[in-house]
């Protein structure tokens, strides 16, 4: 039992006034949050947050928990916090993640309920309230892929002509995000982060890094993971789907239509680089391998779209013919 266990179990039963409860690990991520499962002798269920404040920063989950809830999405209401400490008391969501139940059968309707929520957090969330989402943020995002994944994880060796050709694809995908119209963006809107569970859904989490950004970021977050596939024109049907219910709901103009799939495609490839270099900085940086079996995937969507974007041709080539070979020779 690790210290901040013990005072984490020491706040809920004491400072909290849960008395003696159950403490079991309901599920950790790719930061340094963890969670764990409350059950109270009387009766009932909550879940714990545990985010080492030198590490993390609960206030900004406190603040959109608040403002979500208000605009009737399904979010973990807090029922007490000690943000000092970093200890958040939370409304339990279940644990049936959206991962667990998508299959071919249920995708239209999950998918359709996520993409409601969407357009709701889209049309009315708090973007003015977050960081905004801009060419620093998104370029450093960029850089994680070849500083993280083809340098210290691959030790590529890029050539100048390779960097050159990284600098001139990054910047495309930087125009190609400032130029969509700018919403609030989850940042992490996909199937790990929805539960299904209790109306109104889904169950939606993992939301304190949200930003004011682009509009198919998290339409590109939820339709392109790192650990589920649909087959490329299944995804542009819901994509398109989407597309209707943001011109509904006055995201975006019916004009916006000449533009949508490109910024949709495009966006695609700045998350999979960004994603891909997460991966590796969680390998190389915190001893995280379980990421390393999705950059494969990751990379296959970037060649998927290729080859209808000739300004891609020179990444495409580089992910095939260098950074595949390398991955498959480092696992």
């Amino acid at each position: 039992m690790d210290e901040r266990f013990r005072q984490l179990q020491t706040w809920l039963e004491t400072d909290c006034g849960l008395g003696a409860c159950r403490i079991e690990p309901a599920s950790g991520d790719a930061s340094f949050r963890r969670y764990f499962r409350v059950t109270v002798s009387g009766g009932g269920q909550f879940i714990a947050m545990d985010a080492p404040p030198a590490q993390e920063d609960c206030r900004p989950f406190v603040q959109l928990a608040g403002q979500l809830e208000g605009i009737g999405l399904h979010v973990p209401g807090v029922r007490a916090q000690d943000l000092t400490a970093g200890f958040l008391l939370l409304e339990d969501l279940g644990d049936t993640l959206y991962l667990g139940v998508l299959n071919e059968r249920t995708a239209d309707r999950l998918y359709g309920d996520a993409l409601a929520a969407l357009a709701v957090m889209q049309a009315v969330g708090p973007a003015d309230t977050v960081p905004v989402y801009d060419r620093e943020l998104l370029g450093a995002e960029l850089e994680l892929f070849r500083d993280w994944l083809c340098d210290r994880h691959l030790s590529l060796g890029l050539t100048e002509q390779d960097n050159r050709m990284l600098d001139d694809c990054f910047e495309l995908l930087l125009s190609n995000a400032l130029e969509q119209p700018q919403v609030f963006v989850h940042r992490d809107f996909h199937s790990r982060n929805l539960m299904v569970g209790p109306p109104p859904v889904p169950g939606i989490l993992d939301f304190q890094d949200a930003v004011h950004g682009p509009v198919t970021y998290d339409l590109v977050s939820l339709l392109k993971v790192a650990y589920i596939r649909w087959p490329l024109e299944r995804i542009d049907d819901w994509a398109w789907g989407y597309f209707q219910l943001a011109v509904q709901s006055g995201v975006l103009a019916q004009s916006d239509e000449r533009h949508f799939q490109r910024w949709f495609d495009l966006m695609g490839v700045q998350r999979h680089l960004k994603v891909a270099g997460i991966f590796a900085r969680l390998y190389r940086r915190d001893g995280k391998s379980g990421y390393l079996q999705d950059v494969p995937l990751v990379l296959d969507y970037i060649l998927e779209i290729a080859p209808s974007y000739p300004e891609l041709g020179g990444l495409a080539g580089l992910i095939r013919e260098h950074v595949v070979p390398a991955l498959d020779e480092a696992a």
